[in-house]
């Protein structure tokens, strides 16, 4: 059975190929029965918050990984990825200071870096 550790740590270097910028996990588990994960990160601009969804889902898909489900492509203010134990949020930087996600979920642990998981 393939773990959700080894989905953050794929995601996270793909967003890492795309530039994407301050990239940051939340471990949620202990909070939530929403997701074991959140992946945070932001784009400077719609086509590479797209470029790194498509990015992401090709990645993960060749490793036998697969989206449930796929929301806000198409404007690409904030693009959320589910995949059942981890979600990754991809933001405009606007957006992601406005919705301040770690805020609200500041009860998790926080990683900026996938080697401290």
């Amino acid at each position: 059975m393939k773990q959700p550790k080894e989905l953050v740590k794929l995601a996270y270097k793909a967003l890492s190929d795309k530039k994407g910028g301050d990239i940051k996990i939340i471990d949620i588990h202990e909070v939530s029965v929403l997701a074991d994960y959140f992946i945070i990160a932001d784009g400077s601009n719609i086509n590479q918050v797209q470029a790194m969804a498509d990015h992401v889902q090709e990645v993960l898909g060749r490793e036998g990984w697969e989206c449930r489900q796929v929301e806000g492509y198409q404007n690409a203010n904030w693009i959320l990825l589910d995949y059942g134990d981890v979600i990754i949020h991809l933001f405009s930087r606007e957006d992601r200071l406005f919705y301040d996600l770690e805020r609200i979920w500041r009860d998790g642990k926080t990683f900026v870096d996938v080697e401290e998981l």
